[in-house]
């Protein structure tokens, strides 16, 4: 049987109980932002729908909803780098997920071939609109090798 998700009745019970009632958009996703478990990393932001949600509870691995591609999306699945959860959270009114993953192999995330999806900085007040800066610039793996015959997992 299908995890089913409670349906939200109030605030108190969205924001004070133990019932698990997501908060999903009007385009049914919401947003998970992904970390490693072991450095507190940020990974990656990606979307879930309910289907991604469920999956993701239901097998311990990181699921998420492409939103490029319109369709569902098992992290690791081309790659091998997948994403096993360690934890799972959502936020006080239940409209975000956080999840702690240990990855597998290389313990990349990014398609682009880097540990985190954001390796690059962006220069702040006195440097604003000085060119974005690589905070990784060694990819872990390379993607043309990895999503050869796959496709591009996003759209410009």
């Amino acid at each position: 049987m299908a995890l089913d998700f409670q349906t939200r009745q109030s605030v108190e019970q969205v924001e004070e109980s133990t019932d698990f009632a997501p908060k999903f958009g009007s385009d049914g996703l919401l947003p998970c932002i992904t970390t490693d478990g072991k450095t507190g990393d940020v990974l990656m932001m990606g979307w879930m729908n309910a289907d991604a949600l469920r999956l993701t509870i239901e097998t311990g691995e990181a699921h998420y909803f492409s939103r490029a591609r319109q369709s569902l999306w098992h992290k690791g699945a081309t790659s091998g780098l997948v994403q096993k959860v360690i934890e799972a959270r959502v936020d006080d009114d239940q409209d975000a997920i956080w999840l702690k993953v240990d990855v597998a192999g290389s313990g990349a995330s990014c398609h682009v071939g880097y540990r985190s999806c954001f390796y690059r900085s962006i220069p702040v007040k006195e440097d604003a609109g000085k060119p974005l800066m690589f905070v990784e610039d060694v990819k872990t793996f390379d993607p043309k090798e990895v999503y050869d015959d796959a496709p591009n997992p996003t759209q410009l």
